[in-house]
């Protein structure tokens, strides 16, 4: 069964980091595109960035370019999303999702949540003094 489960969301004050992760189950992350979503509340769910993993490939929103970073680690199968210099702004539920190994995917912007099939629960994350 087909599975990804997101974790490391927390409470953390401005300018503080947090490291979420995306673990998948049930399938290879090795030909696949992850992206990382999050909603806040009363708020559309918003790309924030993707990798691709068979070609490499990273993309990221104009919001948190230069202050997000994803990563993989094959051997885990997992893949995280390293956020630093937080704002309150970035309070939300942050989610991953995986796709079905689209050759395009991760290339361009916005991130498109229509291009992924597979989601996982979700994790909090809020950003507060």
């Amino acid at each position: 069964q087909l599975q990804l489960v997101e974790s490391g969301g927390g409470l953390v004050q401005p300018g503080g980091s947090l490291r979420l992760s995306c673990a998948a189950s049930g399938f290879t992350l090795d030909y696949y595109t992850i992206g990382w979503f999050r909603q806040a509340p009363g708020k559309e769910r918003e790309g924030v960035s993707c990798i691709n993993m068979r070609y490499d490939r990273t993309n990221y929103a104009d919001s948190v370019k230069g202050r997000f970073t994803i990563s993989r680690d094959g051997a885990k199968n997992t893949v995280y999303l390293q956020l630093n210099s937080l704002k309150p702004e970035d309070t939300a539920i942050y989610y991953c999702a995986s796709d079905r190994g689209r050759v395009g995917a991760c290339s361009r912007l916005p991130i498109s949540e229509n291009e992924f099939d597979y989601w996982g629960q979700g994790t909090q994350v809020t950003v507060s003094s």
